[in-house]
């Protein structure tokens, strides 16, 4: 088998480690283990070893899920861990999906989808320029599908905590209740017409499942920090230069684009991030990236989702026909919000890259190599 490569056997499941398995039990656990031999026998002792399975079962799948490396994992160990778990949870999410829990099953299926892209790009040159192509434009593809279910919702929330600010100025006016009504009515089409039907939630299972299977059989070659190469220094160099470029324009794609890879970075900080009881993770030089790059994240979103909302007002021009004023007023209210978040959003960047792309690797790998 070729180290550091895809191979497409299919069905593989990921090797874990005995320790790793025991680590799974708690106390209640092995107290519930111990009963299955004084208990008794037949349908009672059936009963304990089902209900001592399916906590089992949980406590695996709640391990394998978590984005940080566990107190004794290789790195190699835990990327592939984390890479399967986002995978189980993203096909587990589609496979039960219902019309009641439609919008965020979606939601939350396409941020383990997000997640996983995050960490193919801290292993691309690890796992070739090839195969990091092929899987990453599948899940991204994947994405896209699945995107159109909170467009409505978003929309709707932006403009309510928009008009929360300044409800005495907007929310009595004629064309601001109309748009808030087909914003509203909008969403209420998007629950009744799910995202997705069965066959086509099938069919991204299907496809979620044959990375699944390549992902399984991948053997990384390198060990440790030295795994990584320069992904992360790319990753962290993408996002540096983005932001050198939204700090001389207000476009609202340049801003988008810089928050894809300031998120591209708290992933790859969380997955760095060593699970440790007692001790506060934002203490290490990663979990303060993590931290930062998440709040920085959360700014730009804000920001994109006001530029949107812009774009909606404009989109419904007809309602602001006899009420140009308060059509001025409110883009103007919202240019005004966007200038604040984003003077915050540089104002943190300038701290989070301040460093040259190599030093902050550095950085992070004595961290790391400490935790």
């Amino acid at each position: 088998m070729t180290r550091g490569r895809f191979h497409g056997t299919g069905g593989s499941k990921l090797r874990v480690a005995p320790r790793f398995l025991a680590s799974g039990l708690d106390r209640r656990q092995r107290t519930l283990a111990g009963l299955i031999t004084v208990v008794g026998i037949g349908v009672g002792l059936a009963l304990t070893r089902a209900e001592l399975e399916r906590r089992m079962t949980r406590a695996r799948q709640a391990r394998d899920r978590k984005f940080v490396l566990a107190r004794e994992e290789s790195l190699a160990d835990g990327l592939q861990r984390m890479a399967l778990g986002q995978l189980d949870l993203a096909i587990e999410l589609l496979e039960r999906q219902n019309g009641d829990d439609d919008e965020r099953t979606i939601h939350e299926t396409r941020k383990a989808i997000k997640r996983l892209r995050a960490l193919l790009r801290l292993l691309r040159s690890e796992i070739g320029q090839p195969q990091f192509k092929s899987n990453n434009r599948a899940l991204r593809e994947i994405n896209r599908r699945l995107a159109g279910a909170r467009d409505a919702q978003v929309m709707l929330a932006t403009l309510r905590a928009l008009l929360e600010r300044e409800e005495k100025q907007f929310r009595s006016r004629k064309p601001v209740r109309g748009l808030l009504a087909r914003l509203q009515s909008a969403r209420e089409d998007t629950l009744t017409q799910p995202t997705i039907t069965g066959e086509g939630r099938d069919a991204i299972v299907g496809e979620l499942l044959a990375v699944r299977a390549l992902l399984a059989e991948i053997e990384l070659q390198k060990r440790g920090f030295a795994l990584l190469g320069d992904d992360l220094e790319r990753i962290y160099r993408k996002g540096r230069r983005s932001m050198r470029t939204a700090k001389r324009t207000d476009d609202s794609e340049v801003m988008h684009e810089w928050r894809k890879h300031v998120k591209d970075l708290r992933y790859a900080a969380e997955m760095l991030t060593r699970e440790s009881p007692g001790k506060d993770k934002d203490a290490t030089r990663i979990g303060r990236v993590a931290r930062q790059a998440n709040r920085l994240g959360e700014l730009l979103g804000q920001e994109h989702d006001l530029a949107l909302l812009g774009e909606c007002v404009e989109q419904h021009a007809d309602l602001f026909v006899a009420h140009k004023r308060t059509r001025k007023r409110l883009r103007k209210l919202i240019d005004s919000r966007r200038r604040r978040l984003r003077r915050r959003a540089l104002a943190l960047g300038e701290r989070l890259y301040r460093r040259k792309p190599r030093a902050f690797s550095r950085a992070v790998r004595k961290s790391f190599d400490r935790s």
